[in-house]
């Protein structure tokens, strides 16, 4: 069917949120790389001007609450802020569970495993849930560096810098890999009032001043910078 069409659109969204997300998987005519955001009003369907102020409404201020983080998005040419929430818990099973909402399950599987080899975490006795906040759906690899800052601040139980945006991508070395678009990234984070932005210290070299940005050549490093102890 799709063949015989010039455009298709999915509506993609938790039928318990208010958040629709518009995403453009065929065009004829143009890009597919563009989304729309809409909250479900009495009116209809409403465009959300600011989604990232959406999706970190009700984020936990203070840094006191261990095992969230923030992940700096790109959705086509459009850069949204997600809060990524992670929780590592003893099993009380005899394999531990892994379940992921809004994150894609292969990812966490990979990055779980670098933690594990790479950096000495025992979580093959840890049951692991990852959460994207909102219903919003993340599948870039740029939000690996938000699951793993989660997922080490809720196994150390030490929360995340509050003040703190990040995006990278893990390797299954333990490096830390730079992703496209981080100076829509970066500004994005400051103008919602994050004053420090971690990414990988091979990105590309930045216009203005490198003032708040955190670079780190390692997942290692970039722990040691996120976490507050």
């Amino acid at each position: 069917l799709e063949h015989m069409v010039d455009t298709v659109l999915y509506l993609e969204g938790d039928r318990h949120q208010f958040f629709r997300i518009l995403r453009g998987v065929k065009n004829r005519f143009g890009s597919t790389n563009e989304i729309g955001i809409f909250e479900m009003s009495d009116a209809g369907l409403v465009e959300v001007a600011s989604p990232s102020a959406i999706f970190l409404t009700k984020r936990p201020k203070g840094g006191d609450v261990p095992g969230t983080a923030v992940a700096a998005a790109l959705e086509g040419s459009r850069p949204i802020l997600v809060e990524i929430q992670a929780l590592v818990c003893p099993t009380g099973y005899g394999t531990p569970r892994r379940m992921t909402a809004g994150v894609d399950y292969n990812r966490v599987a990979l990055i779980t495993a670098v933690l594990e080899k790479r950096m000495g975490f025992n979580l093959g006795n840890q049951d692991i849930y990852v959460n994207a906040v909102g219903g919003v759906r993340l599948d870039e690899p740029a939000a690996d560096l938000a699951v793993a800052c989660a997922l080490a601040s809720s196994f150390k139980d030490i929360p995340v810098d509050p003040g703190l945006a990040c995006a990278g991508e893990t390797g299954l070395t333990g490096e830390l890999r730079p992703v496209t678009g981080v100076e829509k990234r970066i500004r994005e984070s400051f103008k919602m009032g994050f004053s420090r932005f971690l990414m990988s210290s091979h990105s590309a070299a930045l216009s203005g001043d490198d003032y708040g940005l955190l670079r780190a050549d390692t997942l290692a490093e970039a722990l040691e910078m996120a976490l507050l102890a």
